[in-house]
């Protein structure tokens, strides 16, 4: 009994430390990505690159003559930062956001390196599918509406006519384009030219240039839930080409995807100072209209893969694509790699994939809650051998993609069809569809916790080599068309864009330490000055940025959209809408005063001194445009508060020692206790023999 109860009091200590413990470390991982499935059901997708175009004649005006590109050092020039968004496995791309025209429209577009021509629904379109319906904002569901260009609403657009360097519509009177891909998508429309802004980040200004006008979309450019694509490739339509040729930005560019289950990035079109221990290898221009790459061999655990080098340099050789999911392999070089990975890993169970048509080499790892970082301890590292010799290290996440459970509702009602997915019990996409009657269709895969799949598949019969964004997770990749190479560097790329933002920026002044807690207050001027007027005492942690803004709108009115301006404000900021408190608001006549705090994500404890600079500099400087039924807004006054929050264990720490002393005492005092209680019980009561005298014990009478 006396083992139980000390048993007992151990477990209950220990839980009380595990529980003191646990509330000082709240979980704050976002939920593990869905894996869709690939475009067409019975195979993976392969090839995602635009084939040769048909027409006789580039769609361009300005074709025929070669450009001499600027020769410059990336200091020169300013370039363009902006935001990556979406997740790889789960929305298959990565987007971005491009303004177009006077005023500026505003579209998410799939960067694509694979592609040339940038490219939106235009408003005349009918046959472009429903995009950027169903945004998730926090807990809310925010229907949007469906975004076209509108050419008659832009005081700075012009059509492309038609000319000799161009492919003409019909009537001879515009230039058209037309781009079709390998999974049997399509996009066709007119050009025109208009100014296009690249974002509140960006250092380059707003600049004119040729981009397309979708009237006719097919395939998974129909259905998809981004706008269209950004074309960063190679040739006279990229936006990459048309802003070397104005002399803006030097011949480079950019992007750095997030790792596994985290998404996002950011992509600079420009140049940067490449990291000392950036590996590159050579790109040739001339090859194919491709971004190639010179790789020469595989290695395995360390081990080479018993393979011609020529097989990387057949067809189009070795191309790296962005938009691209996955990445496909030759035959020989599949088989190859998939025999290595498979003979390494012969300690684990090697199980079905999500996709019952297609045959997924998929292993469970024996947990279910394998960190990403953990990866390396279970299965291979992956090594790509360049010309020079020089290699780039692939860990398990540039190779494997998690598998997942997929249950998804469609249902189909009128003209709208939802999909909901069982396990968040939230609406994914919202596409619109011709039928008038409800059809329901449910998508189950099965779940396998802690398992992966290889993210590399054989190329069908295509002895093409194509490297697709799995291979550049969390890689930030240097594309120097200037002197022919490309660059990989492995990084965190969800911080990249933070150490970016702030290398670029100027540095605030240091009037202090930054070990101050007094409140950092200051009016706003419209005087020129950039950011750096709005000084910040030293690198502090803050923990709220409260803004007093001006509203040419009245209160009854502004009183019943006030989410919806809540919401507004967190998009245009590219922060969680979480992170937006709406404090109060006061009449002034005809105007109201409106305050609202800006506070750190759920993710983080503090805001950055480069964050607040920013998003201050974005509201005093009217770089953030409002819809025109908020009408006009000044920004009054701002002000910052450090982070006075400790973290858990350093606030509570002296509590927590406490309470642990406490419980141990109080076990302990209640064991000792027990103990000698039991003993007196034992002396009081122990067994006698019959034949051994006892004292006689006198009875006491019954109380009547």
């Amino acid at each position: 009994m006396e083992r139980a109860l000390v048993s007992l009091t151990a477990a209950t200590v220990a839980f009380s430390l595990l529980f003191l413990l646990s509330q000082s470390n709240p979980p704050t991982s976002p939920p593990p990505p869905l894996l869709l499935p690939p475009p067409h059901r019975g195979a993976r997708p392969s090839m995602i690159l635009p084939l040769f175009p048909s027409p006789k004649n580039p769609s361009s005006s300005f074709q025929n003559t070669r450009r001499h590109l600027l020769k410059s050092d990336s200091s020169s020039n300013p370039n363009a930062r902006m935001r990556l968004y979406d997740d790889l496995l789960l929305n298959g791309y990565y987007t971005t956001r491009l303004w177009i025209g006077t005023p500026p429209q505003r579209f998410a577009l799939i960067v694509d390196t694979g592609s040339t021509v940038t490219y939106v629904p235009c408003a005349t379109c009918e046959q472009c599918g429903r995009h950027q319906v169903v945004k998730l904002i926090g807990s809310r569901i925010s229907f949007n509406q469906d975004p076209k260009f509108q050419p008659e609403s832009s005081s700075t657009y012009q059509s492309v006519k038609c000319n000799s360097d161009c492919n003409c519509d019909k009537s001879r009177v515009q230039c058209i384009y037309e781009r079709q891909y390998a999974e049997m998508s399509s996009s066709r429309g007119v050009l025109g030219e208009d100014i296009l802004s690249f974002g509140n980040q960006s250092k380059l200004v707003p600049q004119r240039a040729v981009f397309g006008c979708e009237n006719e979309e097919t395939g998974d450019l129909y259905s998809q839930r981004a706008d269209g694509i950004m074309g960063l490739g190679r040739g006279d339509l990229s936006v990459v080409d048309q802003l070397v040729e104005k002399g803006v930005i030097s011949d480079s560019f950019s992007l750095c995807y997030g790792g596994m289950d985290i998404g996002g990035g950011a992509m600079v079109l420009g140049g940067i100072s490449a990291p000392s221990d950036m590996v590159f290898t050579h790109s040739d221009p001339v090859r194919s209209p491709y971004y190639n790459i010179d790789l020469k061999e595989i290695h395995v655990a360390g081990k080479q893969l018993p393979l011609d080098p020529s097989i990387f340099d057949e067809k189009h050789g070795t191309v790296l694509d962005s938009g691209t999911t996955y990445a496909y392999l030759p035959e020989a070089a599949f088989v190859a790699f998939k025999n290595a990975i498979i003979k390494e890993l012969d300690s684990l169970k090697q199980i079905r994939g999500p996709d019952p048509n297609y045959i997924d080499i998929c292993f469970s790892s024996g947990s279910s809650n394998v960190n990403v970082s953990e990866l390396s301890k279970i299965f291979p590292t992956v090594e790509l051998v360049f010309g020079d010799q020089k290699k780039l290290l692939l860990s398990p996440e540039n190779y494997l993609f998690r598998l997942l459970l997929k249950v998804v509702l469609e249902v189909s009602l009128g003209s709208i069809r939802f999909e909901f997915n069982w396990e968040f019990c939230s609406v994914l996409n919202v596409h619109y569809v011709s039928s008038n009657f409800l059809h329901v269709i449910l998508i189950k895969h099965s779940k396998v916790r802690g398992s992966y799949c290889l993210g590399i598949f054989q190329n069908e019969k295509d002895p093409t080599t194509l490297l697709g964004g799995i291979i550049v997770r969390n890689t930030l990749v240097t594309y120097d068309r200037e002197h022919s190479k490309i660059g990989f560097w492995k990084t965190n790329c969800s911080e990249l864009w933070e150490r970016l933002h702030r290398t670029g920026g100027q540095s605030p002044s240091s009037s202090s330490s930054g070990k101050d807690n007094s409140t950092v207050e200051s009016p706003t001027t419209s005087a020129a000055g950039g950011s750096s007027r709005y000084a910040l005492p030293g690198e502090i942690q803050i923990g709220e940025i409260r803004l007093d803004m001006s509203l040419s709108i009245n209160n009854s009115y502004l009183k019943p959209r006030t989410n919806e301006l809540t919401d507004f404000i967190a998009v245009e900021l590219e922060i969680n809408a979480s992170q937006v408190r709406l404090l109060n608001f006061t009449s002034e006549g005809n105007s109201s005063l409106v305050r609202w705090a800006i506070v750190p994500s759920e993710s983080s404890t503090y805001i950055s001194n480069v964050t607040a600079i920013s998003i201050i500099s974005l509201l005093a400087e009217h770089r953030v445009k409002f819809p025109v039924t908020f009408g006009s807004y000044k920004l009054v006054q701002w002000k910052v508060k450090p982070n006075s929050q400790q973290p858990w264990r350093q606030k509570h720490y002296s509590t927590v020692i406490l309470s642990i002393i406490i419980v141990i005492i109080v076990g302990l005092s209640a064991s000792a206790a027990w103990v000698i209680w039991r003993h007196r019980q034992r002396n009081i009561n122990s067994y006698k023999p019959v034949h051994v005298a006892v004292p006689e014990q006198e009875l006491q009478p019954l109380e009547s």
